[in-house]
């Protein structure tokens, strides 16, 4: 059999995203009174993966070559001529720390929490509203070139096991406005010790399967208190079956 005929002869039917199939609010169905259209045409779920698709040589500022990691995306064509960027592997994004009003590209280093279906969690599939882990190092410099401290300190017997401070020679400009900077700023507990494992949970905000893109922002206040809750109760759960 031809490869058409195969397919009529195994009902492999298109994916649809109309509503003629279902029932109507009163339970009652309705009869096919038309065809399919292209407009309600569905495609395959992207399940983008977090990993690295291939290594390119990238300069530096001093003109050296550097092995570095990108993603895989795919253009799709769709109604009208418009494209849509289909993230097949990623493993870096862009990540704003709202509360400091600075944003950096970042590795993303785990996928934690989904609230639709921890299946996504194991498969580490980037989507949506996804709780994810970052590499706190960008934002770490940052932190440290703009209040002139260090953040992220380990602790040993209730005590900081190094200074704050960083030894360095500044103008007394400089030290005046970090001085400033300093008066009335403090950083939450539960980020500080986020940054003393180097890793940083934040929220999945871009649609990576429709823009080719894994951005989002860092789990702050209640809504850190929230998700870190949400990780508990499904590992002492997991631990109890």
């Amino acid at each position: 059999l031809h490869a058409r005929e195969r397919r009529v002869k195994g009902y492999i039917m298109g994916i649809s995203r109309d509503s003629l199939h279902k029932r109507r609010n009163t339970g009652g169905k309705q009869k096919p009174w038309r065809k399919k259209r292209k407009y309600e045409l569905g495609r395959q779920p992207a399940n983008t993966k977090l990993a690295a698709s291939h290594a390119k040589d990238k300069k530096d500022a001093e003109g050296k070559l550097h092995k570095v990691t990108t993603g895989d995306v795919r253009l799709v064509r769709c109604r009208g001529g418009n494209m849509k960027y289909r993230a097949l592997r990623l493993d870096h994004g862009n990540f704003s720390w709202g509360s400091e009003n600075v944003t950096r590209k970042t590795r993303i280093m785990d996928v934690t929490y989904n609230a639709s279906n921890n299946e996504l969690v194991r498969t580490k599939t980037l989507v949506k509203s996804a709780v994810v882990q970052i590499d706190a190092a960008p934002f770490r410099a940052w932190y440290q070139q703009h209040y002139g401290k260090k953040i992220g300190i380990k602790v040993k017997n209730g005590e900081k096991v190094e200074s704050e401070d960083i030894d360095e020679k500044r103008s007394n400009a400089v030290a005046k406005k970090l001085k400033e900077r300093n008066a009335k700023h403090a950083v939450a507990e539960n980020i500080d010790q986020q940054f003393v494992t180097g890793r940083l949970y934040a929220l999945v905000t871009s649609r990576p399967g429709q823009c080719g893109r894994c951005d989002g922002y860092v789990l702050e206040g209640k809504e850190l208190d929230f998700y870190l809750k949400k990780m508990q109760k499904k590992k002492s759960k997991a631990a109890a079956e």
